[in-house]
């Protein structure tokens, strides 16, 4: 319902604009842009030293020539990609600039299929060529992860015949009804095992096809580089010491019946965007029975699956939180709401829960000028709270989307031991600490930002193998 002024019957808005937050980068310098910062002082890893790696030992797997094309790619892009005005100068992947970091290649890293293994990929059916094309892939990556010194990342290149033909597949099974997989979501998922990160590399980034300026796939390219190598491209500022950030997400596991099957998916993040990922116990959950079709815990699991939560963390971290903030896509359910106050209630000391709807695209402001609202514009219609984690930067007199940008709705909040305007300041910092992107900022905070794309990882993996926690692996 929308408050109305008694006199003319309009609704009561109010408006709150939350400066753009800061970033840290080597030798604790700060700057709002990623790119920028990284380009004028350093990742943050850099100085002083942590985690910072000096060099990168690459690997390849594809054919003959999608490994040359990949690894002269690499080597000419490392070196610094120019822009125009729109975009900002990629400084490159050197040891004397930009992440201050050197690739390594060698041939011993390299997964070559062959001629004869491509033809009898092509030569399958759908659904066995996707699963034959993964057992090739797999038997590479374990040969490469066995060498005396395996490489540290490793770049997969195919040919776009068969990537084209390979990247999903669509089939009906007896049992688990219509199943869909994704090429690149299967194979993160079995290269876990390894424990080495990977990239897809398409041909059409190698050749120059991308839409995108070749400036922005280069920096977003090797900010993810960067960080699955073990560094940190940058840092929050404003987040609170002590603090455990949960998201928490629900996806279906590849081998259950239908939607009665449910898993919950947990990221927990601390102040300093250190985070690991947690698969949550199974529990039934039958949309239609429950008319919704947004998954719910009941009390009993709720309560579980956040003591899971925090035996983790201070395992994990070394210490207890003294506050945790959860941030959610739906609604709390009267069940959600008693199990998560009830085992966070005998643990920290503060905590809040936040829901979120981030597509919610009814409800905009409207300027007065031909720029799109400002990032951080929060504005309150009635008991209706918006906040703007895209649009225009005034400082940077840019804006980084190019459509016409919606708030996010906070759909739900339980608890007052932290002020709104606080927690809203928080989610916006947390839409910057995407490091596989040097985005300024993206529309969800990270706590929701990695939910669908972890989940979809996830559901790939088996029940009897432990995931890893290292968000590395799944980007």
């Amino acid at each position: 319902m929308i408050l109305m002024n008694n006199q003319s019957m309009e609704p009561i808005i109010k408006c709150q604009y939350f400066e753009e937050p800061l970033l840290q980068f080597a030798d604790g310098r700060e700057h709002i842009d990623p790119k920028i910062g990284i380009s004028r002082y350093g990742p943050k890893s850099f100085s002083p030293k942590r985690k910072h790696p000096d060099t990168v030992r690459i690997g390849f797997i594809g054919s003959a020539d999608t490994i040359d094309s990949a690894k002269s790619w690499l080597k000419k892009t490392s070196e610094g990609v120019l822009c125009d005005e729109d975009h900002v100068e990629f400084p490159g992947y050197m040891e004397d600039r930009g992440f201050f970091s050197r690739l390594i290649f060698d041939q011993d890293w390299n997964g070559q299929l062959t001629q004869k293994e491509i033809d009898k990929i092509l030569e399958k059916k759908p659904k066995e060529r996707f699963e034959f094309l993964l057992e090739i892939l797999e038997e590479k990556l374990d040969l490469l992860s066995k060498k005396d010194q395996p490489p540290q990342y490793i770049i997969v290149a195919l040919p776009d015949s068969i990537y084209g033909k390979c990247k999903g597949v669509d089939y009906r099974d007896q049992e688990k009804g219509l199943v869909h997989r994704d090429l690149r979501r299967a194979f993160k998922a079995l290269a876990m095992k390894y424990q080495i990160p990977t990239q897809f590399l398409r041909q059409q980034t190698i050749d120059g096809r991308e839409k995108d300026d070749p400036s922005k796939v280069a920096w977003n390219f090797f900010t993810g580089l960067y960080f699955k190598a073990g560094g940190i491209p940058w840092g929050p500022i404003g987040l609170t010491p002590g603090t455990c950030y949960v998201g928490i997400a629900f996806y279906r596991p590849l081998g259950s019946k239908f939607n009665s099957m449910q898993t919950s998916l947990v990221q927990a993040f601390d102040e300093h965007g250190d985070g690991l990922i947690l698969r949550g116990p199974e529990f039934q959950w039958n949309s239609y029975r429950m008319n919704s079709r947004s998954p719910h815990l009941n009390d009993r699991d709720a309560s579980n699956l956040i003591n899971i939560v925090l035996d983790r963390y201070e395992k994990e971290m070394g210490q207890t939180p003294q506050r945790v903030v959860i941030h959610k896509s739906s609604t709390f359910w009267p069940g959600e709401k008693d199990g998560f106050k009830q085992a966070l209630g005998q643990r920290v000391k503060k905590f809040d829960l936040m829901s979120f709807d981030t597509r919610q695209s009814h409800i905009r402001l409207l300027t007065t000028s031909s720029y799109p609202p400002l990032r951080g514009t929060r504005f309150m219609v009635g008991d209706m709270d918006f906040l703007y984690t895209t649009g225009f930067i005034s400082e940077l007199g840019q804006s980084h989307v190019l459509h016409v940008p919606s708030p996010i709705l906070i759909t739900d909040h339980v608890g007052q031991d932290t002020p709104r305007e606080t927690l809203l300041k928080e989610v916006l910092i947390m839409t910057k600490m995407n490091w596989n992107s040097s985005r300024l900022g993206g529309k969800a905070p990270i706590t929701l930002r990695f939910s669908d794309i972890v989940g979809e990882i996830m559901r790939e993996i088996p029940s009897d193998r432990e995931p890893m926690p290292q968000f590395k692996f799944y980007m």
